[in-house]
C-alpha cells in the first residue's frame, strides 16, 4: 500500500499537470518569484505584461461562465476568477489528461494541498487571480477540482491560437 501511494504521487509530482487540494486557505507565494517552469499549457504569466483581464465566474450550479476562453499564443493574461456560489470552488489550468488524473488522484486523497500558479482556490463570495502566459497554440482546459465538482460538469476550455 505504502508502495503505491509513493508511486502515485511520484508519477503526478513528474506530470507537470495540475495539483489540488480541500477547503483549506492557500496563500501564494511570498518571495514573489515568477516561476519559469515551462508547462504543455504555458507558464506563470509577469503581472507586469498582463495584455488584458479575462473575468470568469463559478458557480454551485457547477458551471464556469464563461465557458470558453479564446487567448493569443504568448499572451499574458490575467484571469479574474470570482466564486459566486456558497460552496469552495477552484480555477485548475492544465490539459485534459492532466485534468482527468488528477480529478481521480483528489478523490483519494482530498485533503491534498498545492499552491501552483495555474491554479486558483476561491472561498464562498471572494475573488482570486491567476496570472498565466499561454506559449503553445491549442485546446487546454480549466476544472474545478474539488471532489464531485469537475464530475459534474465544472470545466471549460482555452483556445490559444
Amino acid at each position: 500500500m505504502i508502495l503505491k501511494l509513493v508511486a502515485a504521487l511520484v508519477a503526478f509530482s513528474l506530470s507537470g499537470t495540475v495539483h489540488a487540494h480541500g477547503d483549506e486557505k492557500h496563500e501564494k507565494k511570498a518571495s514573489g518569484a515568477i516561476s519559469t517552469e515551462e508547462t504543455d499549457f504555458g507558464r506563470e504569466g509577469d503581472p507586469k505584461k498582463v495584455t488584458r483581464v479575462v473575468r470568469v465566474d463559478m458557480s454551485d450550479k457547477m458551471r464556469f461562465s464563461p465557458a470558453e476562453l479564446t487567448i493569443r499564443q504568448g499572451e499574458t493574461i490575467r484571469i479574474r476568477v470570482k466564486n459566486s456560489g456558497r460552496l469552495m470552488h477552484e480555477m485548475v489550468l492544465g490539459t485534459m489528461q492532466g485534468l482527468k488524473a488528477h480529478a481521480e488522484l483528489m478523490k483519494k486523497y482530498p485533503g491534498m494541498e498545492h499552491d501552483e500558479p495555474y491554479m486558483a482556490h476561491v472561498a464562498p463570495g471572494k475573488t482570486e487571480y491567476v496570472v498565466w502566459q499561454f506559449t503553445k497554440a491549442g485546446e487546454f482546459y480549466y476544472g474545478c477540482l474539488v471532489p464531485g465538482h469537475f464530475e459534474a460538469g465544472m470545466l471549460g476550455k482555452v483556445v490559444v491560437k
